[in-house]
């Protein structure tokens, strides 16, 4: 883990809906974040499919709920939440279509901002 802490940045609505979570999920990703601040890798962690590397989710279980949070860390020396969002299906593992086009969509708004090389 280094000492410098990375930024924290959240994008769209990603922020305004990891605050409608549960509180104790909203205590556990939080931590899990800093720890991703620190360089660090929390054990919630799971990469996310499909965008190349730099690219991961938390996983948080409450109440016979899913929530997930999805980050990038491979712009400039931040941390980037794409998108947070509680998984309403019940009957199939994979994420909603829309929920990936959005996690798509940000990270590509984030990307043309910091330009091909993601530095700042």
């Amino acid at each position: 883990m280094t000492e410098k802490r990375r930024l924290l940045f959240w994008e769209g609505s990603s922020k305004k809906d990891f605050k409608a979570f549960p509180t104790p999920v909203q205590k556990d990703m939080g931590v899990a974040l800093f720890v991703v601040q620190l360089g660090g890798m929390p054990g919630s962690v799971k990469p996310w499919k499909g965008l190349g590397s730099g690219v991961y989710e938390l996983v948080e279980d409450h109440r016979g709920d899913t929530f997930r949070a999805v980050y990038t860390v491979r712009i400039g020396d931040a941390v980037h939440v794409l998108h947070a969002f509680q998984k309403k299906s019940k009957s199939s593992i994979s994420t909603p279509q829309p929920d990936v086009e959005l996690v798509e969509k940000r990270l590509k708004a984030v990307l043309a901002r910091h330009g091909p090389s993601g530095r700042t």
